[in-house]
């Protein structure tokens, strides 16, 4: 039987020209992920995106879009989420770039081969 354990999804929506001290903003937030000991952090670069301002991003090649969208999953307990959200919040000022953060609990488990 799988057991699951009570965790904490976070998910970091920004574009992938965010800068934080010239490198890209999410590399930034993912290394300081990693040095506080978040369980896990994953960058997925979107194909096809529009936001509040309802321009449409994608990646077609006659569309040479500068800003397509990047979304980090950090996954952890609460405890972790709730000390690491301030983090994420100055890299996400110092930078100056717009992002849009979610939170949501979520309960998951890890399968291993041979189990």
């Amino acid at each position: 039987m799988i057991e699951f354990e009570d965790r904490q999804l976070l998910r970091v929506y920004m574009g992938e020209q965010a800068k934080y001290h010239h490198r890209p903003l999410y590399e930034a937030v993912i290394a300081e992920a990693k040095e506080r000991g978040i369980a896990g952090a994953t960058v997925f670069k979107g194909i096809l995106s529009y936001g509040m301002s309802g321009t449409l991003r994608t990646t077609k090649i006659f569309e040479l879009s500068q800003s397509l969208p990047i979304v980090i999953e950090i996954m952890d307990t609460q405890e972790q989420i709730e000390k690491f959200l301030p983090v994420v919040e100055d890299l996400a000022a110092e930078s100056g770039a717009h992002v849009y953060v979610t939170l949501e609990e979520i309960r998951s488990t890890v399968i291993l081969p041979g189990k």
